[in-house]
């Protein structure tokens, strides 16, 4: 009888052979996925394999099959493309391929491979695992394993994880290489703008995306784009019409610009392929603007993947191994993925199947359809397009007027949520006030009416327009309950960190005394520090991410030169231990000193005798994260004292405080787009609270729902009343008391070679893509 195999994550792997191979077209983030597969496999015992040039190499055998070590795979993450090699194999289409193919991984007792690549990649994996049992049985009869090889390997387990720079594949919001992807696009995009700007020019740039709109789409909303073209919803006929008038409504109202995103699958209702040229042609032609195209290419594929890649990546290897572990003969194969902020499990074959209703949706002109198959995320974005580019300001006015501040230190991204929120609001025909300098300029009466073209160019601009100081409401609630009386404002929005939510929870509290303060109000969490209770994300934390994630890349690059140094970066974010945390897990640290989890002389003995070990081997460099407020004795200072004197005659250290430079730079692909959709949910949300309470041209909201704080929950955006967030809030250290990211602090002593026991109760099951498709035929 077989044994079962160990719960123990330490032992899960005993005995077990797991081999990694990336196929297709490469993404950036492949590397991040490779290094996490190899070291967490070889932290459960089990023997890792690197299978060179993709399935012509899984068929080559040989030298293209390689044992994994755990210094293999140092000075990877960071790399864009992949490492061991992607190859188109035509070999491994045939039977006699897979047949080879099956040879090589018996010989090596491998019954457990991980797939990178795109749903052509995944789908050859899954066919292989379907034939294994005929593979073996051709192998024998041939003669060429013998039944006791044969019987060892008597099953295969599957597990994909989707690298694919074009978002195509159904059933998980990013595959991996698409936020890195979208960051070359956006710095294409930001330096045409400017050039642009000067002389007055429409550009029109083609993105990658043969079968799928998510970059053009995505690249739309981030840069503000007048108009998409994309292959899953292809412009109504008569659309050179329209699209002449958008540009020129967009000119008359001042803008000095025009950009057109073309996907490059992009095509018209009856499925003729709409191409840069004849844009160009129409536009240059038909209104005689000054008009350039620019097509990307492969561009997009390259440089070094994204911190959102690398935790993406480096998470999704973690539940690749541990799915491969834990499957049974009669798992069907999996991918996993990312939905919202979760790792999922979902059967292959589904996903693949759903993706391919994608196509035949698009080839029968079911374009409503088509987008439905692609997912929530995708079909939100395309929503979220539509309302801001489709722009028609009603004529009849709702009487109400909406007042937007921005509150606490500045972040990127910030402006971006602004913008969007102003737009909507007029186009639900309220009258947008901007409040300067936060809740002082809100009691001073820093109050002025902002329209469409104020916030024109917004998205990609970092820091605050509007102005931020980090005073509270409560030490002038008379000024601004007045003020309030004084502007009519029958609403707030308030984006902001820490303070934003403290603020808008002592006006909640205020409001027993002050009659003008019973009004809706919603707060959108941004800050670079991500500690707002109520959201596992606050804008501009993901563009401190990249700033500090470079920074340690550079930082990494010298101590590689040097050999036997060790780096101390302190980065921000007051007592909370988040960008240092996904810092260390995008950038390869050897550990992060972080307020939530208490550390003391002993455990800094460990780390600096951990390096010390480290530097015997071919691996002769360290980088060490301090959270700005991790202890308030165990300074960054002391930290480094400490290493410098512990680790004399074995390696020498460095320190770097990287200070505001992670508040400040263009907004990230994400943070643009993130911003973007909160800023709209928090109008929609206030208009319907403002149609519940307005009456006779009054409004009164007392009830705690009518205070709430926007925030993204595992997998969608919800709307949590201030009270209730407040018994869930660390005051003193301003922090929630529950922060999902503490999770994958396992994963990062993993991937660093700690001995430390990594969390599986909460497996990930298998879900069904299938049945998300109600209604869909």
């Amino acid at each position: 009888m077989a044994q079962p195999p160990s719960t123990d994550p330490n032992q899960m792997g005993v005995g077990r052979s797991i081999a990694v191979l990336t196929s297709g077209g490469d993404a950036q983030g492949m590397n991040a996925a490779v290094r996490a597969t190899v070291r967490v496999g070889i932290y459960t015992g089990a023997k890792v394999y690197f299978v060179h040039e993709g399935y012509q190499g899984l068929v080559d055998g040989g030298d293209n099959i390689r044992l994994a070590t755990w210094e293999s795979v140092s000075m990877m993450l960071q790399l864009g493309g992949t490492v061991i090699g992607s190859a188109r194999c035509q070999d491994f289409r045939t039977k006699e391929g897979r047949t080879k193919a099956a040879c090589n991984l018996v010989k090596l007792g491998i019954t457990n491979l991980c797939v990178i690549g795109g749903d052509g990649s995944l789908t050859g994996a899954d066919q292989f695992r379907t034939e294994w049992s005929e593979l073996l049985a051709i192998l024998l009869k041939a003669g060429k394993v013998t039944s006791a090889e044969a019987k060892a390997s008597s099953h295969l387990n599957i597990v994909g994880m989707v690298g694919s720079i074009d978002n195509d594949f159904c059933g998980t919001d990013m595959t991996i290489g698409t936020d890195s992807a979208l960051h070359r696009i956006i710095e294409i995009v930001d330096a045409i703008t400017t050039t642009a700007q000067s002389h007055q020019r429409t550009f029109i740039l083609e993105v990658m995306g043969r079968h799928c709109g998510y970059l053009a789409c995505v690249t739309a909303l981030a840069c503000g784009a007048d108009w998409v073209f994309i292959p899953e919803m292809p412009p109504e006929d008569g659309w050179e019409e329209h699209l002449c008038r958008r540009l020129t409504d967009q000119r008359g109202r001042g803008s000095r610009l025009n950009i057109i995103i073309v996907a490059e699958g992009a095509m018209d209702r009856s499925g003729k392929a709409i191409t840069c040229d004849d844009v160009k042609e129409l536009v240059s032609t038909k209104l005689g603007f000054d008009t350039r195209t620019t097509i990307l290419g492969h561009v997009q594929r390259g440089g070094t993947p994204s911190a959102f890649d690398r935790i993406l990546a480096s998470r999704m290897g973690v539940e690749a191994v541990m799915a491969l572990l834990q499957a049974t003969p009669e798992t069907p194969a999996c991918v996993v993925s990312l939905s919202g902020n979760m790792a999922v499990r979902l059967p292959l074959m589904e996903c693949v199947q759903v993706t391919k209703d994608v196509t035949i949706a698009m080839a029968e002109g079911r374009f409503d359809d088509a987008v439905m198959l692609r997912g929530k995320s995708f079909e939100n974005n395309w929503n979220t397009y539509k309302m801001l580019a489709h722009v028609h300001i009603p004529e009849k006015k709702s009487n109400i007027n909406i007042a937007i501040l921005n509150v606490g230190a500045p972040c990127a991204g910030m402006n971006a949520a602004v913008r969007s929120t102003v737009r909507v609001g007029l186009l639900q025909g309220h009258r947008m006030l901007a409040v300067h300098d936060s809740f002082d300029g809100l009691a001073h009466g820093l109050i002025e009416p902002i329209d469409w073209s104020g916030v024109a160019g917004w998205t990609g601009k970092g820091g605050s327009n509007l102005g931020t100081k980090r005073a509270l409401p409560q030490d002038f609630m008379d000024e601004i309950s007045l003020n309030i009386a004084k502007f009519n404002i029958h609403a707030l929005v308030i984006i902001g960190g820490f303070e934003a939510f403290a603020g808008g929870l002592q006006m909640v509290q205020a409001r027993e005394k002050f009659e003008e303060l019973c009004i809706p109000i919603v707060v959108v969490p941004a800050t670079v520090s991500n500690n707002v209770p109520g959201s596992d994300f606050s804008i501009g934390a993901d563009t401190a991410l990249n700033t500090i994630t470079m920074t340690c890349d550079r930082i990494k690059q010298s101590a590689a030169g040097t050999k036997r140094r060790v780096f101390i970066v302190e980065t921000m974010g007051g007592h909370c231990g988040y960008l240092a945390t996904m810092a260390g897990l995008a950038s390869g640290a050897d550990f992060a000193y972080i307020y939530e989890e208490k550390f003391n002389i002993h455990d800094l003995e460990l780390n600096v005798e951990h390096l010390v070990e480290k530097m015997k081997t071919t691996v002769k460099r360290g980088l060490i994260l301090r959270n700005e407020k991790s202890n308030a004795n165990y300074t960054t200072d002391f930290i480094f004292n400490l290493y410098s004197e512990e680790g004399k005659g074995v390696f020498d250290c460095r320190k770097n405080v990287l200070g505001h430079m992670q508040q400040g730079g263009t907004p990230s692909p994400f943070d643009r787009n993130f911003a973007t959709k909160m800023g709209i949910k928090a109008v929609l949300w206030l208009t319907d609270k403002l149609n519940d309470c307005y009456r006779h041209g009054r409004v009164f909201a007392n009830s705690p729902d009518s205070a709430c704080v926007l925030g993204m929950k595992k997998r969608s955006l919800v709307f949590q009343p201030l009270s209730e967030l407040k018994d869930l809030t660390d005051f003193e250290h301003r922090i929630p008391k529950i922060q999902w990211w503490l999770k994958l602090r396992p994963i990062l002593k993993i991937l660093a070679k700690y001995k430390t026991d990594l969390d599986t109760t909460e497996k990930a099951e298998i879900e069904h893509v299938i049945k998300k498709r109600a209604g869909v035929p």
